[in-house]
Order: structure tokens, then C-alpha cells, then sequence
């Protein structure tokens, strides 16, 4: 498997457009015109991959958490809910992490607690692209990073996010940082957090973390995969480090809908502040309205504390 997620999810669309050009290829020999064969090639492969998204939903709904009266949805709600999670998957595989690269953007004049983005599994940087805008507009410097190898352990990417670290404080001044991570990222956080400490950590928040694994891990590729299965040993050493100073540092973002973590309530930590949506999927969480205002919001709460 490729190092890094770019370059994986590259190999991928190069072979999305083989298997695009070979059903087209397969129509024209059979009459069908260039047009036509061009355009149901493209719309097999979109199929193919709205069934991928589709059929984890339904592997989540066998293993999901109870969900409270007030979150369940109605039928044009949960429909809304499909087509924003398929949208959000397919520009976040087929275009923001192909491009994505870590970068750094600073306003030191801001007088806001730095923050650090952090991907999930699969992804890259690419995954903060509706964030990052925002950030930029309430004048929070911030930084990304990219966690190599893609398939690697989670232990692996402490001293990763200890040397992006490092640099976001060196260039910002700041004593304290928060940290805004994605599923996967939310896990490499508190694993980095037991290698190198809690104190320049203001505010962990995570979104759709699967703090207790998830039943779809067993499905991934990768000893980090391994480690996210449900109450594997490698989660309850994690757990089992972490003080009380630790988990009130931490504020959890979760989904009652959510199509990667199951059973959804993996995502509530003890000790841990916990903030609930729904209507929400897994890869929405990077880009929806209400969580990404949420997450600002959470920020906006952060005092900054100057070296």
C-alpha cells in the first residue's frame, strides 16, 4: 500500500477511469454512441461508489447505539442526510485529498490559541478543506498535517504531530494549542498526548472519534485499522493512561448517524465533554454547517495562554 493517502487515493481514480473508459469502451463496440457510452461509463463508476457509501450505512445500522426519539429522522431528513454524506465522500476522496498537502496559515496578530487540524484515517489534509476557510476568517492561525505511513500504527504518528506541534507553537508564540481532529486523528492525539503530555493542549476537540473502535474497523487495511476495532487491546492501554487532567481537556463531536463509527455511542468518552448531532454521516462532520459552527464555537470558549 502507498505511504501516503494522496497518492492511494490517486491509483484509485486512475483506476475509477479505467474501469469508466472500459464500460464505455464495451458500449461503443455494442452501437451505443460516444456520448452516451462516455456518460454511463462515468455513471457506473458513480454507482458503484453511492453503493459503497450506501451499504455502510447498513453495516452501522446493524451495530448502532440507541439514538434518542429527538434525534431520530424522518424520511426527507434522512434523505437529506444521504446525499450530504455521498457529496462530502466523493469530494473528499475524488478531490481535496488527492490535492491535499500539510500547510500552515498565521495570524499573529489575533490574540486566538493556535490551532492544529488533524486527519482520519485515509485522509490527508486535504479533509480540512471547509475548515480551514473559516478558520482563516475568524483569524485563528492553524497548521495540518499529514499522517504517513497511510496504514501504519496510530503510536507511529506521536512523533509526527509532536514535531508539527513544536513548529505551530515556535511560529505562533503560543504556549497552548487546540487540537481538531477527525475520527481516526482523534485517537493520534491522545496517543501523542500520552507520549509528550497534556500541558500545551488546550482543548482536544474530536469529531466522530471512535473512542471505544468501531465494528467497520475490521474491515480496514492497516494495523491502525486493527487498532480501532472494537475495545481492542491498544484502546483500553490508551484509556488506561489518561488522567482526569486529560479527559477534561477533551470535548467529543459525535453523530447518532454515523456511517463509520459503530455503535455510535463509541464516540463518548468518560470524563470527556460530549456534544451530539444527527442527521449527520461520518464524512460530513469535515464539512457540515451546524458541527463545523459548533466546533468555532468550542474554539471561541479557548484561552489563549502566551510562552
Amino acid at each position: 500500500m502507498p505511504a501516503s493517502a494522496r497518492t492511494l487515493l490517486r491509483l484509485v481514480l486512475l483506476v475509477q477511469l479505467a474501469a469508466a473508459l472500459l464500460v464505455a469502451w464495451a458500449l461503443l463496440h455494442r452501437g451505443v454512441p460516444a456520448w452516451g457510452a462516455l456518460l454511463a461509463g462515468a455513471g457506473a463508476v458513480v454507482v458503484v461508489r453511492f453503493a459503497i457509501n450506501m451499504n455502510n450505512f447498513v453495516m452501522a445500522a446493524r451495530a448502532a447505539s440507541h439514538t434518542p426519539p429527538e434525534y431520530r429522522l424522518g424520511p426527507a431528513a434522512r434523505l437529506r442526510m444521504l446525499a450530504e454524506e455521498f457529496r462530502a465522500s466523493m469530494l473528499v476522496t475524488s478531490w481535496h485529498v488527492p490535492r491535499g498537502c500539510a500547510r500552515m496559515s498565521l495570524h499573529l496578530d489575533s490574540g486566538r490559541v493556535p490551532v492544529l487540524l488533524v486527519h482520519g484515517y485515509g485522509c490527508n489534509s486535504g479533509f480540512w478543506a471547509h475548515l480551514e476557510p473559516l478558520l482563516d476568517r475568524e483569524r485563528i492561525s492553524h497548521a495540518t498535517i499529514d499522517l504517513e505511513p497511510v496504514a501504519g500504527s496510530i503510536d507511529d504518528y506521536a512523533p509526527l504531530i509532536e514535531a508539527r506541534v513544536q513548529a505551530l507553537c515556535a511560529a505562533t508564540g503560543a504556549a497552548q494549542i487546540a487540537i481538531v481532529a477527525h475520527s481516526m486523528g482523534g485517537l493520534a492525539a491522545r496517543a501523542w498526548m500520552r507520549s509528550y503530555g497534556s500541558a500545551r493542549v488546550a482543548r482536544l476537540i474530536t469529531l466522530g472519534t471512535p473512542h471505544h473502535g468501531t465494528v467497520l474497523a475490521n474491515l480496514g487495511l492497516g494495523e491502525n485499522a486493527a487498532q480501532m476495532r472494537r475495545d481492542s487491546a491498544w484502546l483500553r492501554d490508551l484509556a488506561a493512561g489518561e488522567t482526569q487532567d486529560v479527559r477534561a481537556r477533551i470535548v467529543s463531536i459525535y453523530t447518532y448517524h454515523d456511517n463509520i463509527v459503530a455503535p455510535q455511542d463509541s464516540s463518548i468518552l468518560p470524563g470527556a465533554r460530549t456534544i451530539a448531532f444527527g442527521g449527520v454521516g461520518h464524512v460530513a462532520l469535515g464539512s457540515n454547517p451546524r458541527v463545523l459552527a459548533e466546533v468555532l464555537r468550542v474554539l471561541r470558549e479557548v484561552q489563549p495562554a502566551m510562552a
